[in-house]
Order: C-alpha cells, then sequence, then structure tokens
C-alpha cells in the first residue's frame, strides 16, 4: 500500500479513487492533482514510484489543506461557533443537527441516548 502523507491508500483502486480516501480530497480535487503531476488516471495506485509518491506528497503539502490541518481547522471553526453562543454553536453543543433538518422524526442519530421506536405489529 502506498503511503501518501501518512495515509495509506488502497493499491488495487485506480488512481483517481484511491486518492479520495485522504481526508479533504474528493473526486474532483483528486483529477486536478492527477493533471497537475501529468499521471494517467486509469492507473493503479500499487503503480505509482516512490518519485511520483513524492510528487504528490509535495503537492498536497504545498497547494492544499489536507488531513489533520484540515481536521484541526474544522474543529477550531465548531470550537469558535460553540464560544460566541450563535445558534450553530448551541445546535453543535446540544447534539442536535446543526443545518435546519426535522428533528421529531429522522434525527436518532445525534439526538443523544437511544429512544426506542415503538413496537411493530407481528
Amino acid at each position: 500500500m502506498p503511503r501518501v502523507i501518512g495515509i495509506d491508500i488502497p493499491d488495487r483502486k485506480r488512481l483517481i479513487i484511491a486518492l479520495t480516501y485522504i481526508y479533504g480530497i474528493g473526486p474532483n480535487i483528486s483529477v486536478e492533482i492527477i493533471d497537475k503531476l501529468g499521471l494517467s488516471p486509469d492507473m493503479k495506485a500499487a503503480d505509482l514510484t516512490p518519485d511520483d509518491i513524492a510528487r504528490i506528497n509535495s503537492l498536497l503539502q504545498s497547494q492544499y489543506v489536507v488531513e489533520g490541518d484540515l481536521r484541526r481547522q474544522v474543529q477550531n471553526n465548531i470550537k469558535r461557533l460553540i464560544s460566541i453562543h450563535s445558534y450553530r454553536g448551541l445546535r453543535h453543543r446540544q447534539g442536535l443537527p446543526v443545518r435546519g433538518q426535522r428533528t421529531q422524526t429522522n434525527a436518532r442519530t445525534r439526538k443523544g441516548r437511544v429512544k426506542t421506536v415503538a413496537n411493530r405489529k407481528k
């Protein structure tokens, strides 16, 4: 398995898909990276040479915010919302849906303790 910026990417997948296993890289950015480096999008990740991996590492570290830095940035944004007592911060603190979803139904994943659903008739 090739290691790109400390993450093992699956070697049996195409390079476009394998790069999306890195936090902060989606399909579009993956295509952009492959185009910038002049790699083949259909090659398997196992076919990457150590030189290719080094070029990918240097490009990601210089031009993109990924993995640990991005996770830290997201956490700091959430902490800031909580500290300024914004509505979104209050929703984060309470563990409720933040983006306007309904909570009367379909919000069981973030509402705290597990609540049993009424028994189904047999």
